[in-house]
């Protein structure tokens, strides 16, 4: 950053007085005069010091301002924080802080020092919050002044010496009507800089303290790059009290021996939560077992540039050299990619370190002319969870519709405790039909060819082409925030009376005639039979008007409601590139360790018995507590319906179902003595896979002490996670299937360690069961 030497007072700096209101306005640092003889008490003198209601043309000029105050009272600044508008995004206000800011680095004492400024309606960035007192020394001005340069010779040669383009500083000799500068000294900021030139050197040691783990986190990488060496996240420890997590381990990428290309490296960084709610280094070790290999700048771009990797299961790769397949050119982004470059260097080292730790881990990257395009990623868990939970996914491409910096994709799906799971990621290169027939290709491929029976994705036609084309006996179902968006935009104008005709029309319609007649009796009351949209959701209908998904399995997920975000607020508009991955990890383990609550909820708790019915019992032994208590609504609920037989041939009965004191209530329930198979109208136990109160009224009629094994599904008991319950695509391998088994295997086996491993008593016992358990697999050979 390149400052210049400036007097206490700016030589155009004016103040208007709006009533009892002063605004000061600054103008940009490069037209002020300088002075040599300016003193830290000078620089709080009426021009220089930062005061609420001081007014700038542009955050860059605040930032100019605060950098030369900062050089005159004695210390360095940086740009913090920014905030950004909820409505269009753009950046609201900006942090200018103390270079001793934070923790990250050894050489910050937290320092509050800052000043805010905000952007107004007129387009000026007006000082909104400061805060002067430095928690350190500062700096004597005499010291701090950096030495003069000598003056450029008109000699029509560059210069040697190299000034940031980024500063918008002008490094003028004149001023104010062509006058000379009185001084042409230029400072220079000067930091012990690293392996990259230009970050300050990252140096671990015990006792560093940091505000968060993403903080030690990223700390401990650009550590790692110094050094020549990879990392990856080791062990977390959790409180035995409330199971939070209250130390980790960063390990050399070398750590263990699970990956042939492990070594048992010892290197690791211990971080561990304070009572003040920072992580501080507790334990360290630097030493390394195998030979470093310190990485400049230069090597880390091409290090990874021009390679094409696809992966395959448990890691095959393939490596070939994008410049030789692109006629030796160094390949760039075509048009059509919307995924920076920097984004494959990111994501490629991501997942092949998760590779060596995870041999489930799946990754997979087109190639197009040589250019690196769409990235899909996927880790041993999400793939074995795909194969209990992957009959109905969400395709959630919501984070590309706005001004997302991630064109970030998930596939997720609904676990037995109702909770979303994560199936799958990508980075969508465009918005066509062969990205997105690659995507799904891709996806159908990492799961062993596990294919869902419904897909709720958003309506655009390349989606709904490649949904066709990979999953063509798949039903689409339209995305709900998608629809709403489009309703906000279409029928924005009309009256709130048409809104309720409207939802009525769709939510309430119970045959295909009733919403005919309705949706025609609206668009002709409101003069509406020549909107373009509406033409198109009608013709679309099957995919979004509940009426028409009735039979379609979609794991209970509302059509009227919109799930979730898998990754919460950990990944928005705002994630940058180097924050991308943290937070992405970050968001996924607080998903699991929700999960982790479950499961555990699941095996201490029970819910409480409301009914003396043996169907209740029965569930609750079998059902997690969050799908019971659904199954537990809808039998106190039938109890307010009458049941009536309206048909008997045979095996087959047939009943009249309606609501106590509401005729027009009335459902209709087949059964069948011979197979015990039965069929409700309302097709709740098709769409959601729990039966519904109409069918349970008829159970208890004919005194049935048991529901039928059938109408309880795997996908929704407690034991949903062991076992294969999927059906597979005919044309899976053995390779596939066994490795499927081996994510099922370990995934139990995890959970049995963590049991094992809390006592010694626990220990010899999972130890006995395994030698015994051991000793019948054999047997069975």
């Amino acid at each position: 950053m390149v400052f210049v030497s400036t007097p206490s007072l700016f030589s155009n700096t004016r103040r208007e007085e709006h009533g009892n209101a002063m605004i000061v306005r600054a103008h940009p640092l490069s037209v002020a005069r300088a002075n040599d003889n300016v003193n830290v008490q000078g620089a709080r003198g009426s021009g220089l010091e930062p005061r609420i209601g001081l007014e700038f043309d542009s955050a860059d000029d605040a930032r100019e301002f605060y950098s030369v105050y900062a050089t005159h009272v004695g210390f360095k600044t940086r740009t913090g924080q920014l905030y950004r508008s909820r409505t269009d995004g753009s950046v609201a206000s900006r942090r200018f802080v103390c270079s001793k800011e934070g923790f990250q680095l050894s050489s910050r004492t937290g320092c509050p020092a800052f000043i805010r400024v905000q952007r107004k309606d007129s387009g000026k960035w007006v000082v909104d919050q400061i805060h002067k007192d430095h928690n350190h020394e500062l700096g004597d001005v005499e010291e701090s002044r950096p030495p003069i340069l000598p003056q450029r010779t008109p000699t029509g040669r560059k210069s040697s010496a190299k000034v940031s383009s980024k500063s918008k500083l002008k490094l003028l000799a004149e001023v104010d009507g062509g006058q000379p500068c009185l001084s042409g000294s230029i400072s220079f900021k000067r930091v012990k800089t690293g392996g990259d030139g230009g970050q300050p050197k990252a140096e671990p040691y015990a006792g560093l303290v940091f505000s968060s783990t993403d903080e030690a986190y990223h700390f401990y990488i650009r550590y790692a790059d110094e050094a020549g060496f990879k990392t990856r996240i080791g062990q977390l420890f959790r409180s035995k009290n409330d199971g939070s997590i209250t130390s980790r381990r960063l390990v050399c990428s070398k750590e263990g021996f699970q990956h042939p290309s492990r070594v048992g490296c010892r290197a690791f960084m211990r971080i561990k939560r304070q009572d003040s709610g920072t992580w501080m280094v507790d334990r360290l070790q630097k030493d390394h077992n195998h030979d470093l290999e310190p990485r400049t700048r230069t090597n880390m771009k091409n290090s990874t540039a021009s390679k094409k990797f696809i992966g395959g299961v448990n890691g095959g790769l393939d490596t070939l050299n994008l410049s030789e397949i692109n006629n030796g050119a160094r390949p760039i982004c075509s048009q059509g990619n919307n995924i920076g470059s920097e984004w494959y260097h990111l994501l490629l080292d991501y997942c092949q370190s998760k590779q060596a730790k995870d041999t489930g881990f799946f990754y997979s990257v087109e190639v197009g002319n040589g250019i690196c395009m769409s990235v899909f990623w996927a880790d041993g868990r999400s793939r074995f969870a795909c194969s209990q939970f992957g009959d109905a996914i969400v395709v959630d491409t919501s984070y590309r519709k706005t001004n997302y910096v991630v064109p970030f994709a998930t596939f997720v799906g609904v676990n037995h405790h109702k909770q979303p799971v994560l199936l799958g990621c990508a980075l969508i290169a465009n918005e066509s039909k062969e990205s997105f027939i690659w995507l799904f290709q891709t996806w159908l491929r990492a799961m062993s060819g596990c294919r869902p029976k419904s897909i709720i994705a958003d309506q655009d036609m390349a989606i709904q082409q490649a949904i066709a084309h990979v999953f063509p006996g798949t039903r689409h179902r339209f995305s709900t925030w998608q629809i709403r968006e489009k309703e906000r935009e279409n029928l924005r104008s009309m009256p709130n009376e048409f809104k309720y005709e409207y939802e009525k029309c769709i939510y309430d319609s119970q045959t295909n005639a009733d919403f005919n007649t309705m949706w025609n009796a609206l668009v002709n009351k409101y003069g509406l039979k020549e909107n373009v949209w509406l033409k198109e959701m009608y013709e679309k209908r099957e995919s979004w008007v509940p009426l028409y998904l009735r039979g379609t399995f979609f794991a209970g997920i509302p059509i009227n409601e919109s799930m979730e975000s898998i990754f919460g607020i950990f990944l928005n508009a705002e994630t940058p590139l180097g924050e991308f991955i943290p937070r992405y990890e970050q968001g996924l383990e607080q998903r699991r360790e929700e999960e982790r609550k479950e499961d555990f909820n699941c095996s201490n708790l029970q819910a409480l018995l409301q009914t003396k019915e043996p169907i209740e019992e029965q569930c609750r032994r079998l059902y997690t507590p969050n799908v019971f208590q659904i199954f537990q609504k809808e039998l106190l609920q039938c109890y307010n319906y009458l049941g009536i037989k309206t048909y008997e041939e045979g095996s087959i009965i047939r009943y009249s179902v309606r609501r106590c004191g509401n005729d027009s209530e009335k459902l209709t329930v087949t059964f069948s003595a011979s197979n015990l198979n039965v069929s409700c109208s309302c097709q709740m136990f098709e769409s959601e896979g729990v039966l519904c109160r109409h069918v349970l009224r008829v159970f208890i009629l004919l005194n049935m002490r048991e529901i039928p094994s059938h109408y309880l599904l795997h996908r929704w008991t407690r034991n949903a996670e062991h076992g294969i319950a999927c059906d597979f695509d005919p044309g899976v391998s053995c390779q596939e299937l066994k490795s499927l088994m081996v994510w099922s295997l370990r995934e139990t086996a995890c959970k049995y360690i963590e049991s094992g491993t809390s006592s010694l008593a626990k220990y010899r016992l999972a130890c006995e069961i395994m030698r015994e358990g051991a000793k019948k697999v054999c047997r069975q050979r």
